[in-house]
This record gives structure tokens, sequence and C-alpha cells, in this order.
């Protein structure tokens, strides 16, 4: 008998790695079966972290932040294939002091550590875009890679979305050279094209502390830039599906690197093995902090209830807390669901000391779901 606890992070409080062994620790104070841990994610915080878990080599750098001030990141590596995290580089947590900067953040360290993979003979850039902190359309990302973003007098103009409208031409010479021969796969669960009201300053601008009129003038500079590129290219990508990940990183990464979009849990499943270690699994334990209308979106445990449900294997989730209603979670192939808040109503507490609760939680959804399983508690 062999449990599979595949979980994600829980933003702010836990790792994915350090849920899936508190959950482990609770089974096995109610029962003794095979159990197998697996860290997993879906391309935001955690991904690299889950792939050095699966026998990826983590590889140090120092590259910029969001603000430029460098910050120390990791990177992984397996042969020729690097897996980069945006968020542990320039996204949000690396915001000094966490004082958001929506008109003036940069995605220019991901394209540091992209290029520093790149010198380091990586063919295959897998780059999981989730919790950017800028708005730029990609601009610092291709900067990083080579090209040159030039005023109306052929100077270089400065960081950040605020940076776009001053753009009148790119010199992409250098970029092109630098990325001849190498395939970049963003893995991402967006959807939403570069500009509009679906786009990425208008949808994820909020979240990053732009204001209504910062949305506005945002969207407008996303829009000239692609109106720049679309120039050079001679096509426009910026109502391509996912164009508006990562604060437009998915439009420069589309129409620049010739990047392929995946879904970020689909990718990240199959760089960990994920299909393998569902051979012989009577039940598979996922989750993340908050279930929610997100989770059903191409978050991690709705990828993991997926996979599952394909092989016919029951899945149980753990969470912080939950707001999906039992046909919601039947739905998305759960058919059970243990919280911490189910044990300590104080969500506050919850944030602060998940491990032992998610102790307690292991051991309840074993005696329920090993013991004596029966249908879902809800």
């Amino acid at each position: 008998m062999t449990v599979l606890i595949a979980t994600g992070t829980f933003k702010g409080s836990l790792g994915a790695g350090e849920v899936t062994s508190a959950v482990a620790a609770g089974i096995r104070e109610v029962i003794e079966p095979g159990i197998v841990i697996m860290p997993v994610a879906d391309g935001g915080d955690g991904t690299v972290a889950a792939v050095v878990a699966a026998g990826f080599t983590p590889v140090p750098v120092v590259a910029s932040g969001p603000t430029r001030v460098p910050v120390a990141a990791t990177w992984a590596r397996c042969g020729d294939t690097a897996v980069i995290e945006m968020a542990d580089v320039c996204g949000l947590a690396r915001l000094p002091g966490g004082r958001l900067e929506p008109l003036t953040a940069t995605s220019h360290g991901l394209g540091e550590v992209i290029a520093a993979a790149i010198e380091a003979g990586c063919s295959e850039i897998i780059v999981g875009v989730g919790g950017s902190a800028s708005t730029d359309g990609g601009a610092g990302l291709v900067r990083a890679l080579g090209a040159r973003l030039l005023d109306v007098d052929g100077r270089d103009v400065g960081d950040g979305g605020a940076a776009l409208p001053g753009v009148a031409a790119v010199d992409l010479t250098a970029l092109h050279r630098r990325i001849a021969g190498v395939r970049i796969v963003l893995a991402s669960d967006v959807d939403n094209p570069l500009v509009g009201p679906r786009g990425s300053a208008a949808v994820y601008g909020p979240q990053k502390g732009a204001s209504e009129a910062a949305v506005t003038a945002l969207d407008a500079a996303l829009s000239h830039w692609a109106d720049v590129v679309s120039q050079a290219t001679g096509r426009d990508d910026r109502d391509r599906p996912g164009a508006g990940a990562a604060g437009g990183v998915g439009y420069a990464a589309l129409a620049l690197l010739g990047a392929e979009l995946r879904p970020g849990i689909d990718l990240v499943l199959e760089l960990v093995g994920f299909g393998a270690a569902l051979d012989g699994a009577v039940l598979v334990v996922t989750g993340e902090g908050a279930l929610d209308e997100q989770t059903l979106h191409g978050k991690t445990p709705a990828g993991v209830a997926a996979a599952a449900a394909a092989r016919g294997i029951p899945v149980v989730a753990v969470c912080g807390r939950t707001s999906l209603t039992p046909a919601q979670l039947e739905a998305a192939g759960i058919r059970d669901v243990y919280a911490l808040t189910d044990l300590e109503p104080d969500e506050q507490r919850c944030l602060a000391e998940p491990a032992p609760l998610l102790v307690r939680l292991g051991a309840h959804l074993a005696r329920d779901q090993l013991l004596t399983p029966r249908g879902p508690r809800r």
C-alpha cells in the first residue's frame, strides 16, 4: 500500500517539502504504508525546489532583483536542461522591504539567469513565470539577453513599464546570437493577452501595486511596446494566449525568443516523474495553502488530481482553508479535503504554526482514508 504525497507550497507559510513531510509524519502516527514524498509546483513559487527534490542539481546565481538590487537565487540543472523560477529572481518576494514598484520593476534579472544557463551549456531553458513583480512587457528580460531598446535619439531607455513609451526601435542582433539553438519553454497557467481588459496590466497590475491611473498608463505602454516589436518582427503577438503572463514576459518570450508556452503544473509533473510515482499508489494527497476558484484553473492540486484520476487513483487534499463547494471539488477530482481551519479557526495561527496542524491532518486523513475508507466527509 503506497501513498503518494504531492503538494505545492503553502504560500507565505511552508514550502512544499515541509508540507509533504508534515503530512507524512501524521500518516505514520496511524499506519505505516509505503509513502512517496514528491513536492510539486505549477511554475510559480517552489518550482526549482520541486525539481531539485526530484534530482536536479541546484546552481547558485547572483542576479538583479526587480529593482536591480542584486539577489542570491538558484536555478536547477539536469543535463542540458535548466529550470528557472522567475519568482526567486525578480518576483514580488524580492522587492526590497516589500515595497511595490509597479511602474519601474524590471524582469532584467530573469534574463540574466537565462543567460547564465545558456553560458553554462544548457540548450533547453524551462522558465516558471509565476509571482512576477514587474509589468514591463518582458523588456528587461530581452535586454539582459542582448536586445537594445532605443529612444528616438538612439539611446537606451530605462527600466520598467513606465519607460516603454520611450522605445522607438529595437536592435535584436545580439539577442538572436545569444539564443541561437536554444529552446525556451514557459511554464504558466495564464492565458491572458498582453493588453486590453484581460491584459497583463488590467488583471495583474493591481496585485503589483498599480493604481487605476497606473493600470491605464501601463496598458498603453505595453501596447506601444507591442507596436515597436511588431514593426521589428513583422508579426503581432500581443493577443496570443499567455502573452500577458508575468507582466508581459510571456509576450517577449513568445514574440522575441520563439518560446513555447505550456501549462506549468503539467510540465513540472513531467520533470519530477509524477507518472511513474503513481505506479502502485492507492491514494494521492495533494494541496496548497488555499483551495479556491484559482485552484480550478491550472493550479497544483487540480493538475495532480487530473493526472491521478486518469489512472483511477483517489485524491484527497490538505490546505490552509477552502472556499470550494463539494460539487467543485468533485469536478476537480478531489474526493475529500482536510483544512487547517478545521482544527484551528484562527487563520493567523494557521499561517504561523502550520506544521503541527498538518501532522494532525495527516493522522486524520490516514484514519479516514486508509484504516476505514469511506466516502467524502463533506
